[in-house]
């Protein structure tokens, strides 16, 4: 997972973007919608991101219909949380991200 973690924030355009999605749903497992408006991010960019995320088994998702599905931390990310910290530390909040 710490591969992953690194490739998938680290080392990809829109990384910084995957982390503050991470560090968001590790507050509070919200739905798109939501992390759009907090994060201040077109619906579709967030949208984007998310199916990354799931497809890489950072996320899991549990769908009410067609709508609201809402995004929660992988056990696998969650029994790796130390790695992702490492590598936010190192690229998170820095100046000029988006």
């Amino acid at each position: 997972m710490k591969n992953i973690l690194w490739y998938l924030v680290a080392g990809t355009r829109g990384g910084y973007t995957r982390a503050r999605i991470i560090n968001s749903i590790r507050e509070k497992p919200t739905n798109a919608n939501q992390l759009a408006k907090s994060l201040n991010l077109d619906y579709k960019t967030i949208q984007h991101h998310l199916n990354i995320l799931v497809e890489n088994s950072v996320l899991t998702v549990i769908k009410r219909g067609s709508y609201g599905a809402v995004y929660f931390l992988s056990h696998q990310i969650e029994a790796n949380i130390k790695s992702f910290d490492e590598i936010w530390d190192r690229i998170g909040n820095k100046p000029g991200k988006t």
